[in-house]
């Protein structure tokens, strides 16, 4: 398998999932995958969580945009992108969730009451899950609006990123209306009234009245929209076992991002989500460009000679590590399945600060070497 693996991806698919661990590169290379796709002439978007500062500014994003930006032409030009488009958005899930409401709502003034409640600027924290699932209904609609060929999602650190992929269904649980009818004034006889009648006393006394007579309009305001938010979580579902779509790990040699990786990997599996493969990160695998010691004619002067052996220690130290990381790779490599490829990234440093770093990893990771 081979980075051309990665490459037909950035052509082929609608949706590109990037999990993995803190630290091992995963949003550099989201936004490396984008740039690619838009060198590639297509219509990109990047959606990310939390980047580091330098890779915000190079991609043009702030916490405070309400919607995805684009990156300016001049700029792509200078990457290498003239037919394509990338935009890119630091998810906001307080915009994600209002927009939801506004499309969802039966009218406009039931949407007002929603998004003027109390209650609505603590909904994340009062639904475990909402802030995943946000992220899953941006995901979905900037998708399906038509407006991006491919949408390339960087995800939370490996193990918090399972939420957001068990996000809608979480969510499906909680507009569950035999739950939430325990909340509501209850026409009913029997168990269910006993049970809203015991609920509103327990709330009554922790909370106060004025609380649960906030709860119970905030969820009649919303009441006609579970239906379709139901609906529409299994939308964001169906996109993302369908073959339009692709997970990639991203990893490194570290251990605990491999052991990461490893679990997420067995997860994905078991949630028949569609695994494309690994991209192991800030490795010594590639040896592009890399000169043997013995092959350089110099001067034969005792200084030269000096220096030619040093060369040769420090050469001998990092082709040590080539081997390590290769055999890391092969082993990866016999842990996918045959539709799924291990690809290594060139190793750029610690750190890529502009788009033209950006377009390096991005040829680096959906091209074929150059001959050393």
């Amino acid at each position: 398998m081979s980075s051309q693996d990665l490459g037909r991806l950035v052509l082929e698919k609608k949706v590109i999932v990037c999990c993995g661990a803190g630290g091992v590169g995963k949003t550099t290379t989201a936004a490396a995958i984008g740039l690619a796709g838009a060198r590639a002439g297509r219509r990109v978007l990047v959606l990310t969580i939390d980047p580091a500062k330098r890779l915000a500014q190079a991609m043009g994003l702030s916490q405070h945009m309400r919607e995805p930006a684009g990156v300016s032409a001049d700029r792509l030009k200078e990457a290498g992108v003239t037919t394509g488009t990338l935009d890119a958005w630091m998810l906001n899930p307080d915009v994600v969730f209002e927009s939801l409401v506004r499309r969802m709502a039966p009218t406009k003034e039931q949407a007002d009451r929603i998004l003027q409640s109390r209650l609505f600027r603590h909904l994340s924290e009062l639904v475990a899950g909402m802030q995943e699932y946000t992220a899953a209904e941006a995901l979905y609609e900037l998708s399906s609006s038509g407006k991006y060929d491919l949408v390339v999602l960087d995800t939370p650190p490996a193990r918090n990123a399972l939420d957001f992929l068990e996000a809608p269904g979480k969510l499906a649980r909680f507009l569950d209306e035999k739950i939430l009818s325990l909340f509501m004034p209850s026409k009913s006889r029997g168990i269910f009234k006993k049970a809203t009648e015991l609920i509103g006393t327990v709330f009554n006394r922790v909370f106060g009245a004025e609380f649960f007579s906030e709860i119970q309009e905030f969820l009649g305001a919303m009441g006609g929209m579970f239906g379709p938010m139901r609906a529409h979580a299994e939308g964001v579902r169906n996109l993302l076992t369908s073959k339009d779509a692709s997970f990639l790990l991203v990893t490194s040699p570290d251990q605990a991002a491999l052991a990461d990786a490893r679990y997420f990997r067995d997860r994905i599996a078991g949630m028949g989500l569609p695994f494309a493969g690994f991209i192991l990160n800030r490795s010594w695998v590639r040896t592009d460009g890399f000169v043997d010691p013995d092959s350089l004619s110099l001067e034969q002067t005792p200084p030269a000679r000096s220096g030619l052996e040093k060369l040769k220690a420090l050469a001998r130290i990092e082709l040590a590590r080539v081997a390590r990381d290769q055999a890391l790779l092969t082993q990866l490599r016999k842990e996918v399945p045959t539709t799924a490829f291990a690809i290594a990234a060139p190793y750029l440093g610690e750190a890529i600060e502009d788009l033209k770093g950006i377009a390096l990893l991005a040829r680096g990771i959906t091209e074929a070497p150059a001959p050393a």
